[in-house]
């Protein structure tokens, strides 16, 4: 997909291909051509936007806490040791983030006459632009009533929690409640009024079913062989449809072997759509452009066959740098042995009452192990057996105070796609929490460099981290042609001192790919674009040029409003990359 982009490449000496005129140069006195002097020394080309981590650099972010829940401050670099695969790694980068710490230029004033914007005094209030973007999951399918207006009631409580730069989303795994990412705590008010129970499978078995069998049992009997559960199911079908005549028994198996299959089947169906849905809640997060977590309220679920569609999960949240935080909306729950009131088998009470009881108990226990996968396997805090769910929204939705971002250079690395654990602790021995992302996935052998460099710029649009391989400035400047429109412009000042070129037939070769993405202050994407400038310099110009550098410009018809912009820079030879972040305020 070609993005509407227009670019301009001023440079300090010779002209481009593309028309660009070069600004304050001295034209080159004529000589004779020869084959090292035929050509433009300097063509851009249009590519199509393709906006996928740079795993040379794999990053960390590290949120520690103490045993009462409180961010511990005041940690450094030699606090942490950091193992990749089991192998302890250098930590060769480190910072300590907060949520105040990642300020950006912002631009809001018109440009006029030539006049950059960017340092002019503001004229309105400046937005704060989007750096943390929240998903709250509701199991809407597994949730009882109770537990609904429970989840409600402690969510509406936790906007005060919430940074000015955060972004949530509301999503229900039955699809039914969508509330895309937005700061507007009305509209997240009013999505909640619609998170309310949508079970399938109450709706397809009804009340009262003979016999009753629930998807923990149908699992022992169908996938496991449980020979008991079986003969659980038979005697309950004795009792409920042949009045307790033991001579039906040989009767009863199969309709009770037909209802296990049924009840799987039901349970199975349930659980899939509600995977299906975490999945485009994900996806939907993946594409904002900063940090990213997701929160999943839920009573938890039966894996029963499905434990590689929660590894799927874990999987596709690790390469997206996805948190989970789970949280367990029945808090601190004591077991129910009778099962619903409202929902009571037709008979069994004393022969396999025991039974029943087990298996609805065990079930609420086994129920919660898929919300302990998704916290452990990503790095989130499993939040349960707690019944101050506000407290445990609270920490998994609010920016914590301090977060420290550990990098290292993996060695050796096999590109293979293969996963990688990680494991961050502490070199004190003080008993803290740490919470980390658990591993890592390596990059496959990539046959072609120019789907290598493309991976790169996508995974580093979708950041706010800022990359400093190359030295690259941005500037933003825009004019509004009418009321309605603006034309926001996007500068970037490329240092060449310190890219490594090629030299080939008597040129200085090197290809630098600008990708420049602009985003709106709820973190939706606008409008972007990629400009490839091809350099084959003479020594004369490139010993210009790398006193000027070269200036791009990018320019994109935008309406009034508030956007983040991001750039990112990539150079074909030395495979360095620079990326940069930007705000422009549009008034109307």
């Amino acid at each position: 997909m070609a993005w509407p982009l227009m670019f301009e490449c001023a440079l300090a000496a010779q002209s481009s291909s593309d028309g660009n005129s070069a600004q304050g140069a001295t034209p080159p006195s004529p000589a004779p051509a020869s084959q090292e002097q035929k050509g433009p020394e300097v063509a851009t080309r249009d590519t199509p936007a393709m906006f996928k981590v740079r795993v040379n650099l794999v990053l960390v972010r590290v949120v520690v806490r103490d045993l009462q829940g409180n961010v511990v401050e005041n940690l450094h670099r030699e606090d942490f040791a950091l193992a990749d695969n089991r192998k302890p790694q250098v930590i060769s980068f480190f910072s300590v983030e907060t949520p105040a710490a990642k300020a950006m230029p912002v631009t809001t004033r018109e440009s006029g006459n030539g006049t950059d914007a960017t340092d002019a005094p503001p004229s309105a209030p400046v937005p704060a632009m989007p750096q943390r973007f929240v998903t709250i999951l509701y199991d809407d399918i597994h949730m009882s009533m109770e537990d609904s207006v429970t989840a409600r009631d402690a969510t509406t409580r936790l906007f005060g929690a919430l940074a000015p730069t955060d972004r949530v989303a509301i999503f229900t795994t039955s699809g039914h409640t969508t509330q895309d990412f937005t700061s507007d705590q009305e509209a997240i008010k009013r999505a909640l009024n619609g998170i309310l129970p949508k079970s399938f499978t109450a709706r397809i078995s009804g009340s009262g079913d003979c016999p009753d069998i629930t998807y923990y049992q149908a699992d022992l009997i169908q996938n496991k062989n449980d020979q008991q559960a079986l003969d659980a199911a038979t005697l309950e079908t004795v009792d409920c449809a042949f009045q307790g005549d033991m001579s039906k028994i040989q009767l009863a198996r199969p309709i009770a072997a037909a209802a296990s299959q049924r009840a799987l089947s039901e349970g199975d169906a349930e659980s899939e759509f509600a995977y299906r849905h975490i999945e485009d809640a994900m996806r939907r997060l993946t594409a904002m452009p900063g940090q990213r977590v997701m929160v999943f309220v839920s009573p938890g679920f039966i894996l029963a066959q499905l434990f590689t569609e929660a590894s799927g999960i874990i999987d596709r949240a690790t390469r997206a740098n996805i948190v989970i935080d789970t949280i367990d909306v029945r808090g601190l729950y004591t077991p129910d042995v009778m099962g619903d009131i409202a929902n009571q088998p037709g008979g069994s009470v004393g022969r396999v009452a025991g039974l029943k009881a087990l298996y609805r108990t065990t079930a609420q226990s086994a129920q919660s192990e898929v919300l302990d996968e998704f916290a452990a396997g990503t790095g989130g805090t499993y939040f349960h057996n707690r019944n101050d769910l506000d407290n445990g929204l609270r920490q998994a939705v609010a920016a914590p105070a301090i977060s420290y971002v550990l990098g290292f250079s993996p060695q050796n690395l096999k590109l293979n796609g293969g996963y990688h654990t990680l494991k961050v602790t502490l070199t004190g021995k003080q008993k803290y929490n740490v919470q980390a992302r658990r591993g890592y996935f390596a990059p496959r052998k990539a046959q072609d460099p120019a789907e290598t460099a493309k991976q790169e710029i996508q995974e580093a649009i979708f950041s706010q981290d800022e990359i400093g391989d190359l030295p690259v400035d941005i500037q933003t400047q825009f004019f509004k042609p009418e009321p309605s429109q603006a034309k926001l412009s996007v500068l970037a000042h490329l240092d060449l001192k310190s890219i490594r070129f090629r030299k080939a037939e008597g040129r200085n070769r090197n290809d630098i790919t600008l990708a420049t993405a602009i985003f709106d202050e709820n973190g939706n994407f606008v409008a972007g674009g990629e400009k490839i400038v091809e350099m084959r310099l003479l020594d004369g110009t490139m010993e210009r040029l790398e006193k000027s550098g070269i200036n791009v410009k990018s320019s994109f018809d935008v309406k009034p409003g508030s956007y983040l912009v991001r750039l990112v820079v990539r150079d074909a030879e030395g495979e360095q990359m620079a990326a940069k972040n930007g705000a422009v305020v549009i008034p109307n």
